[in-house]
């Protein structure tokens, strides 16, 4: 009976995680349907910006703007990695973790000073833990995800770029390919690369007329452009996370349930034995009186 007891509880503690598991399943998959929307809708933007900038500085040749200034040698950059507040994700901060380490261990390499932001409190713990220095934290930014919080960020970054104090800026996130394919990267956000699209099939550049002088048209977008595509880093990040979470939470419901199956079966198996046993008590006593 004591086994029979065990496997009871057994059971209703899988039960239990089951359902906490569900339940996270579903909030994950209402989160990652807001946050899918916001990384969807902000991308085309993005990208055209970035197509726009590219023309725009190879059709008003010789324009040099200082967000685009390239240093002969870097020997300062800053690195911002992006984690998520919470755990139970799988590997999406572990991967994102490990891709900012070996970046950020490749510029030690090269005698490039670091200074790492970290976004999120799971990279903060971990970073903590390794007592890898820090030079700034947040935990609230990537909590919910908005434009009027990442632009006071974009735009320290860009003031610091522009005074000199930093010559590269780094972001290390997850970014959103697919609902199938998520990938840690590291990409270069300051000084802004281009490469200036064609226009058409005949490979000539887009011809443009400009009203303000390209210097100053320039000298609006290019902030801007900084701006958006560190807004879009975030968006990435925030819908890899959901999506990772999603998995994660699916995997444990299914564990869940082949434990149940599992736990359910042996314990048909205790009682049949117990009912056996019983009964065979029963005719052994009724032999004996017999």
């Amino acid at each position: 009976m004591a086994n029979r007891r065990v496997l009871v509880k057994r059971r209703k503690a899988s039960r239990n995680i089951r359902k906490i598991t569900r339940t996270m399943q579903l909030i994950a998959t209402a989160r990652f349907q807001a946050a899918y929307s916001a990384a969807v809708a902000g991308r085309p933007y993005t990208d055209k910006l970035a197509q726009l900038v590219g023309n725009l500085a190879r059709a008003a040749s010789g324009i040099d703007h200082p967000l685009m200034h390239q240093p002969e040698s870097e020997k300062r950059a800053a690195v911002l990695i992006l984690t998520s507040n919470r755990g139970l994700c799988g590997g999406y901060n572990s991967n994102v973790l490990r891709k900012a380490t070996e970046h950020l261990d490749e510029l030690a390499g090269r005698g490039v000073g670091c200074e790492t932001h970290m976004i999120g409190k799971k990279g903060i713990g971990f970073f903590g833990f390794l007592g890898r220095e820090m030079d700034s934290t947040d935990a609230e930014i990537g909590e919910t995800v908005r434009f009027e919080k990442v632009e006071p960020l974009a735009n320290q970054l860009i003031e610091r770029f522009t005074a000199g104090e930093i010559d590269a800026v780094y972001v290390a996130y997850t970014k959103f390919i697919s609902t199938a394919r998520q990938a840690p990267v590291v990409e270069k956000l300051l000084p802004l690369e281009y490469e200036a699209a064609s226009a058409g099939e005949t490979g000539t550049a887009a011809q443009y007329e400009f009203s303000p002088d390209p210097q100053s048209l320039l000298s609006e977008i290019l902030p801007a452009t900084v701006r958006v595509r560190l807004f879009q880093s975030f968006t990435d990040a925030a819908v890899s996370e959901q999506v990772a979470r999603m998995v994660a939470m699916k995997a444990a419901t299914d564990a869940a349930e082949d434990m149940i199956k599992r736990l359910t079966q042996q314990y048909n198996r205790a009682r049949q034995t117990q009912i056996t046993m019983e009964l065979l008590d029963i005719v052994g006593g009724a032999n004996a009186l017999a």
